[in-house]
């Protein structure tokens, strides 16, 4: 290996991030390492306790990239040696070093995935799957009903501009007529030939797929409220939750995560938009937005251009351009900075007088619709059925004019 080239392999990878950790003080860490290299299972089992404290030392953006490489290298012997008697613990420890972990030893906790998940599993319970297909088909069916919609809706949904819906239009008319002057717009038509358009009305696949994945999941009714909170659960689990949880403070989420980058066989059953290359774009984030009905997302706004891709159920959105972010009150703390303080479910009119007359625009988003939100559009989001949508963040070298 020449000198400043990257290690190629784990051994390689393995020894560099050592004496990296070494020069940081991480003596015990690497005690520990090179035991569970050794086969020891307490001492991988040690290693992984101590870079997860390292992990939550502080605020994250503060925590050293090598403390999550080792993270993840300690993930990979607790995997290892618990594969042949504990087959999701194993899966879990290589999920959280994937979700956890840094980028050194992604390659290498992928091919350890890889290999358990060709294994076979011990199958699910058969009893349950006909009672879940049911429970799964009504949750895709919920309000479908205008009437029904409107009960839960903010006021004065859908009675202002409705969000302007186009049929498969080709790139250049997305570039001329939405693109350039920043409007959005629903294109619908386009991608009923994934494969997840049809795949994932299984639940018994998506069981198949990630059953026994562990996943980050946000509980409670929104990000803004002081009982949200976020847990790691197994894909199953999750699904499970989506049908015994009517309390909204218990409401689970599996909000903007990149899911298709943790479970590779998922991410087949989708392609990017051809209209994400507008601009001369470049892909910033793919990310999951999957959960039970009433979940929702605050008003908020976002930097990137946005099409959210509606594979299953039913939401309702509503936007606002950013030429009235004043009047829609964003909080003063710099994390919530692109999030209104207006809830929109229920508006405080005397504190936030502004937001009761302003013109917004808004729809219901159907399966298999995409829907494009500019950067920097303000918009709140509601899920109507069980909701399985796609975001697909992109950034522009070409830049837009300032339209409407």
């Amino acid at each position: 290996m020449a000198a400043g080239e990257p290690p190629e392999t784990e051994a390689e990878r393995r020894a560099a991030l050592l004496r990296e950790i070494t020069g940081e003080g991480g003596f015990a860490f690497v005690a520990s390492e090179e035991k569970a290299a050794g086969g020891d299972s307490r001492a991988a089992e040690a290693a992984r306790e101590m870079a997860w404290e390292q992990l939550h030392s502080g605020p994250w953006s503060e925590v050293g990239p090598a403390w999550r490489d080792a993270y993840a290298l300690a993930c990979l012997h607790v995997a290892r040696l618990r594969q042949a008697a504990d087959r999701p613990a194993a899966l879990r420890a290589l999920d959280m070093g994937l979700i956890m972990g840094g980028n050194l030893l992604r390659a290498d906790l992928e091919a350890a995935l890889a290999r358990i998940v060709a294994e076979p599993g011990d199958g699910g319970g058969e009893d349950d799957v006909g009672e879940e297909s049911r429970w799964w088909r009504e949750g895709l069916d919920r309000n479908r009903d205008i009437a029904d919609a409107l009960n839960i809706l903010p006021a004065k949904s859908l009675s202002c501009k409705k969000v302007e819906r186009r049929s498969c239009i080709s790139l250049e008319e997305f570039m001329c007529g939405y693109f350039l002057c920043e409007s959005p717009v629903i294109i619908s038509g386009c991608i009923d030939h994934w494969p997840a358009r049809t795949k994932w009305k299984d639940i018994q696949y998506l069981k198949k797929m990630a059953g026994d994945r562990t996943v980050p999941v946000e509980v409670g009714k929104n990000y803004v409220c002081s009982e949200w909170k976020q847990e790691l659960i197994t894909f199953s689990q999750f699904l499970e939750r989506m049908w015994s949880t009517g309390c909204p403070s218990n409401l689970t989420y599996l909000a903007q995560h990149p899911l298709f980058e943790q479970i590779k066989e998922l991410h087949e059953d989708i392609m990017v938009p051809d209209y994400c290359y507008a601009g001369g774009g470049e892909l910033q984030s793919l990310n999951a937005w999957f959960g039970p009905h009433g979940t929702v997302t605050p008003l908020h706004h976002d930097p990137h251009h946005n099409i959210l891709a509606q594979i299953l159920g039913r939401k309702y959105i509503r936007l606002y351009p950013a030429s009235v972010s004043e009047d829609l009150y964003p909080h003063t703390e710099t994390m919530l900075s692109n999030t209104s303080q207006v809830d929109l479910d229920n508006i405080d009119v005397k504190e936030f007088p502004k937001v009761e007359n302003l013109d917004f625009m808004d729809c219901i988003l159907e399966e298999g619709d995409l829907l494009y939100i500019p950067p920097k559009w303000w918009h709140y989001v509601r899920s109507l059925s069980i909701s399985f949508s796609v975001s697909f963040w992109w950034r522009a070298t070409v830049l837009p004019s300032k339209g409407s």
